[in-house]
């Protein structure tokens, strides 16, 4: 039987911290089984264009979505997780080195993935992005994560 509802206790804490990692690895390594196992059924993805995605075309997409030769840089900062009830969103922002024609661009989008508590495990039922203004770009302090070309950096512990 599962819990009425989930609280903000570090065991929850560290299993959508988890999630969150395991999303994000996900996409860096194109792992579309891995990624379609933490998504609900209903799942859906807005973009910062405000389209959406249905999970099976958000799926195609996520298969080739992560160039390592384009996005020479990506990283997961300012970590930030509400648990309400049987709902929790999972907010970051990503920084991001794009290579195109000899030239790299950077910049930030944010995102709150949206997680349902149903049948004893976390799912992803919504992910929507939103782009950064400079102005509001997170510190560098707050980096969780770093991948350079497609691989995940060792972090100094803290």
């Amino acid at each position: 039987m599962q819990p009425a509802s989930r609280d903000q206790s570090t065991e929850t804490m560290n299993e959508l911290r988890a999630l969150n990692a395991r999303f994000i690895h996900n996409f860096v390594t194109n792992d579309v089984a891995s990624h379609d196992a933490i998504l609900h059924p209903a799942f859906i993805s807005i973009w910062p264009t405000g389209q959406r995605w249905d999970r099976a075309t958000y799926l195609k997409y996520w298969a080739t979505a992560f160039d390592p030769e384009v996005v020479v840089y990506w990283d997961v900062r300012d970590e930030l997780i509400t648990v309400i009830g049987d709902v929790a969103l999972v907010r970051s922002t990503n920084k991001c080195t794009r290579r195109r024609d000899g030239n790299e661009v950077t910049g930030m989008t944010t995102y709150t993935d949206t997680y349902l508590f149903e049948n004893c495990a976390w799912k992803c039922i919504q992910a929507q992005i939103t782009a950064v203004a400079p102005e509001h770009y997170p510190a560098d302090d707050t980096i969780v994560s770093v991948y350079i070309e497609g691989k995940l950096q060792q972090r100094a512990a803290a």
